[in-house]
């Protein structure tokens, strides 16, 4: 299903320059302008996925000084020192002295053959992006500048009328594996973007006793930018006074189109078909969520609040669950129990268009040898199997409360978690899986759940699972994500680990 985002995710800002020897110029005609053109195709190529400047060429370590300073007033994310030819690193290592954007060098090759026969010397110069690198890495390394490295061919769609060789190269396999890292890297660098610009709401508190999910909001903040605002139940109900009849009936069109209503469970005495009177008021503090995340400028939610048996806020939160997913689906990922670091987890997700739905360990069937992974509450409709199911609940299990829950399971196909959990030191720390959502059963309990096979037996996996001591919430994206994921955690300078 697609949803448009209430606030759509920020693209990274990309800074890109080529290198040369500025002796060359004269020597050999044509070969400036024949790399600068290359840093052309590269600059509209990664136009598609992040907002690029281009700098140029840099040749000489005067120029690299103002491209340094250049970059700090583009504020870039990331820089890509494009290596065309030979330059020498006194030429490059300026730039990163100035600009402490992260730096991957794209030892990128025109051609996969070279023209043997008759390449000249101004030929080969247009082919040798790789011959400087090692000399830059070791500049870099000694600086204590950390690098990446992309390699492999350039890519082209038509060879230039100055080659000698043939330098189309988009279907080889070096140039789509290639140009795969580079838009990982830009997309990744989306992420710190959009986090450091973002404003995450902390409805209630976190659920009494889980003390994996407690987090310094300072901590938070310092080492990803975003700021945490501490919302109150009365917050919220501020904003149910001012919903109207119109906005509880479009929510409620909203619902009907998204969501396919239950009957009763055929196993669960506690799970029945949603009365008119829940869905009503579901949809009225749907209304009253949309409208609180619009007033405090939120890009992501966590909650939890029980209320006193009987009150009003327990009755206010009990209708929490299907604004809560349709806001995940429309961008502003929403956890539950006040679990703050895997609302991170899920805004990853989104940012890079992967999904991100709340989870947790349900229950292991050893037949299938799979993991049945999701959760009570929000759900992230963009990425269902078929129209998730709205029940009844005539109890929150370990909650206080009734009312509508969302029955879900995210669809078939390459899924991959991302755990965010902290560690002793106090740093955020990435915990990563690929598996394979199946077409299993699921319990019908008006829980997301979502049946995962991973390349290894159930206990194996649970066993190196939870000895990283994650947060035991986790968001489940689709697709196969483990290569970007890791590129955040760099990005963010979290350290990562990958089962």
């Amino acid at each position: 299903m697609e949803f448009e985002a209430l606030k759509p995710a920020k693209k990274a800002r990309i800074g890109i320059y080529t290198i040369g020897l500025k002796a060359y110029w004269n020597q050999f005609p044509g070969l400036k302008e024949r790399i600068e053109e290359y840093g052309k195709f590269l600059e509209k190529k990664m136009s598609v996925h992040g907002d690029v400047v281009n700098y140029g060429l840099v040749d000489t370590e005067s120029e690299a000084r103002k491209a340094g300073y250049w970059f700090n007033e583009q504020n870039v994310d990331l820089i890509f020192c494009h290596s065309a030819t030979y330059s020498t690193s006194s030429a490059v290592l300026p730039v990163h002295q100035i600009c402490k954007a992260p730096v991957i060098i794209l030892n990128l090759q025109p051609t996969a053959r070279i023209n043997y026969r008759d390449t000249t010397t101004g030929e080969w110069l247009a082919h040798c992006g790789a011959c400087p690198v090692p000399e830059i890495a070791n500049a870099f390394n000694r600086a204590k500048i950390p690098f990446r490295l992309v390699s492999g061919l350039l890519g082209l769609e038509e060879t230039p009328e100055i080659s000698l060789a043939d330098e189309k190269t988009s279907h080889r396999m070096e140039a789509t594996r290639a140009w795969k890292k580079i838009e990982e890297w830009i997309r990744a660098a989306a992420v710190p973007r959009t986090l450091r610009e973002s404003r995450f709401g902390f409805l209630g508190n976190t659920y009494n006793g889980m003390l994996d999910m407690y987090s310094d909001f300072t901590m938070i903040q310092a080492q990803t930018g975003l700021h945490v605002e501490v919302l109150e139940m009365g917050d919220l109900d501020k904003m149910m006074k001012d919903v109207t009849d119109m906005d509880v009936k479009r929510k409620l069109e909203e619902v009907e189109r998204m969501f396919e209503i239950s009957g009763d469970s055929p196993s669960d005495p506690i799970a029945r078909k949603p009365t008119q009177e829940q869905l009503d008021w579901s949809c009225k503090v749907a209304a009253a969520q949309e409208k609180m995340v619009k007033e405090f400028d939120l890009d992501a939610l966590t909650y939890y609040y029980h209320g006193e048996p009987g009150s009003y806020f327990e009755k206010l939160q009990s209708g929490f669950i299907i604004g809560h997913s349709l806001l995940t689906a429309k961008g502003i990922p929403c956890s539950g129990e006040g679990d703050l670091k895997t609302a991170i987890a899920m805004k990853i997700a989104d940012i890079l268009g992967t999904g991100g739905s709340f989870s947790e360990v349900m229950t292991v069937d050893y037949d299938d040898e799979t993991l049945l992974l999701g959760h009570d509450g929000p759900f992230h409709i963009a990425i269902s199997e078929g129209k998730p199911i709205l029940r009844g609940m005539g109890l929150y299990h370990g909650k206080q409360g009734t009312g509508v829950s969302v029955e879900a399971k995210v669809r078939t196909g390459p899924v991959t978690l991302l755990n965010v959990t902290q560690t002793g030191d106090g740093n955020l720390k990435l915990i990563i899986s690929e598996g394979e959502s199946t077409d299993g059963e699921i319990i019908h309990v008006g829980n997301t759940q979502t049946p995962v096979k991973f390349g290894k037996h159930p206990d194996q996996f649970m066993e190196e699972w939870f000895m990283e001591a994650p947060t035991h919430h986790f968001a489940m994206s689709v697709g196969r994500n483990t290569e970007i994921f890791r590129k955040v955690g760099e990005l963010l300078a979290c350290k990562t680990v990958t089962l």
